[in-house]
């Protein structure tokens, strides 16, 4: 059974057929999701789902929500883990983290609600579900400041370096359908050699596609679906294990324990 460990069910993608989404995951084999959450207006909705399907959630601030968040956030998302710190769906505090990516952005905002959700995390005894895009140095700094209690990098695809700095800090890194791409070489030879114990897989659905569902810019105009779910997991963990050498039961068990690991408070 897999554990998809960032979905966002939440999306507005997934409006039409929500528990159609649920059910196909279920049938291909994954026992649970991780919902996490990009803003504070989205809480109450993943914390829903969360609770209406059995899946498990966390409560974050996005790097790319951050230019449309309040101040005051930080403390509603802090009275939000404290009000719900007896929830046991409740796993992380995420998604956070930082986007070098995307221009234009406020990177000194980005930076100071992310230092604050670390903060916010530690105060609660939580490990943190992070977004690493261009940022992992950046990320790490203030890692090694502010100590959590590890959690998972998710799509990762910095350098072999800084994969071991995070794994170092107590995190394990996500591997999803970017890796489905024969071009994507680095990220392919990342969940190859990195150690067993430091990898977990997901579908950050509705996004990243595995390489069977990508659709090029004209596809997507012309009105093609691009949609990834959660039911893709089992066939992005047969490649992963296959990139590994290993029976895809043996990746799918050792997978799951990380998650586990990596979110102490996950039930699967």
């Amino acid at each position: 059974m897999w554990i998809d460990t960032h979905c966002h069910l939440d999306a507005p993608e997934f409006d039409a057929d929500r528990d159609a989404v649920v059910a196909r995951a279920r049938a291909a084999g994954v026992a649970q999701l991780v919902l996490p959450a990009v803003e504070v207006a989205h809480f109450a909705a993943v914390r829903e789902l969360a609770h209406a399907h059995g899946f498990a959630y966390a409560l974050g601030i996005h790097p790319l929500y951050v230019q449309r968040a309040a101040d005051e956030d930080l403390a509603r998302l802090d009275a939000e883990l404290a009000a719900q710190r007896d929830d046991p769906l409740l796993v992380a505090v995420g998604e956070i983290g930082l986007d070098h990516f995307v221009p234009g952005l406020d990177r000194e905002r980005q930076e100071r609600f992310y230092v604050e959700q670390l903060k916010i995390a530690r105060r609660h005894g939580l490990p943190v579900i992070l977004h690493v895009r261009r940022s992992a140095d950046a990320l790490l700094k203030h890692l090694r400041r502010i100590e959590v209690g590890g959690g998972i990098a998710h799509a990762f695809n910095g350098s072999a370096q800084q994969a071991q700095a995070f794994v170092e800090l107590g995190f394990r890194l996500g591997f999803g359908g970017a890796a489905t791409f024969d071009r994507a070489l680095h990220i392919r030879e990342l969940a190859r050699t990195l150690a067993l114990d430091s990898v977990v897989v997901e579908t950050d659905a509705p996004d990243i596609p595995p390489h069977w569902l990508y659709r090029t810019a004209a596809q997507r105009t012309a009105g093609a679906a691009s949609r990834n779910e959660p039911a893709e997991l089992p066939r992005i963990g047969a490649l992963l294990a296959g990139l590994r050498g290993m029976a895809v039961d043996e990746f799918a068990a050792a997978t799951a324990a990380n998650a586990r690991a990596a979110l102490p408070r996950l039930v699967a």
